[in-house]
């Protein structure tokens, strides 16, 4: 399944490559929910609160009213996750609150789990040379995506795999990389980071992976 990501920056839509340059910017929100109403999931990120900046609450808002999403980004507490819910979002993303102090917070893990239930629980998978990167891919841990599945799997329905190596450069995703978390975990699992044509996301769907698709949505590499 292809799954459509909107990243939110400074009350926009914008494409970043690999977190750190800013590729694309859009404000004509109503277009591109249009263009993604047909899709049965949708991502949404707030970049900004994922880095501790700022916050697109009003537009996170906006969009959930709208589209069906899963939304991450600062989801840094069980209040923050439960508001989204409440707001109408499908589903949480949480990356940066499984760790503390560089270790995976399997207590937090076990908290959101047993006050939510699994189902709404995303958690994500953010990799930089092997390792997991937190606080807005930022800082890196000595954590692999496949240690903190072994810890955490018990806890979420989903894992969001993203490999940030290849993401927004349009050279296509890492299916080694992808190969190894899927036979880590029997849970869903989506990935993110690159994919550029439609062969990739038919090679991920016979894989049992969703593919996540930004830069190659807004540049019409893939059609929306």
């Amino acid at each position: 399944m292809l799954i459509p990501s909107i990243d939110l920056m400074g009350g926009k839509i914008v494409q970043l490559v690999q977190g750190e340059k800013k590729e694309l910017e859009f404000d004509n929100f109503d277009y591109w929910i249009d263009r993604f109403s047909k899709y049965p999931l949708v991502q949404l990120i707030d970049l900004d609160a994922a880095r501790g900046t700022g916050s697109n609450r009003l537009l996170v808002q906006r969009i959930v009213s709208r589209l069906s999403c899963q939304v991450g980004g600062g989801v840094r507490s069980l209040s923050n996750a439960q508001e989204l819910l409440q707001a109408g979002a499908r589903r949480v993303i949480i990356g940066s609150a499984l760790f503390d102090h560089g270790t995976i917070n399997t207590r937090y893990a076990r908290t959101l789990s047993d006050s939510l239930g699994t189902e709404p629980l995303v958690f994500a998978l953010d990799s930089r040379g092997g390792r997991v990167a937190i606080d807005g891919w930022r800082r890196s841990t000595a954590v692999t995506a496949s240690d903190m599945i072994g810890v955490l799997e018990p806890f979420c329905e989903s894992f969001l795999y993203t490999h940030i190596d290849t993401e927004g450069l349009m050279c296509g995703i890492s299916m080694e990389g992808v190969h190894l978390v899927r036979r880590a975990t029997s849970r869903r699992l989506l990935a993110a980071g690159g994919i550029t044509t439609q062969e990739e996301i038919n090679a991920l769907d016979a894989m049992g992976v969703d593919a996540v698709v930004g830069m190659a949505l807004y540049t019409g590499r893939i059609d929306a």
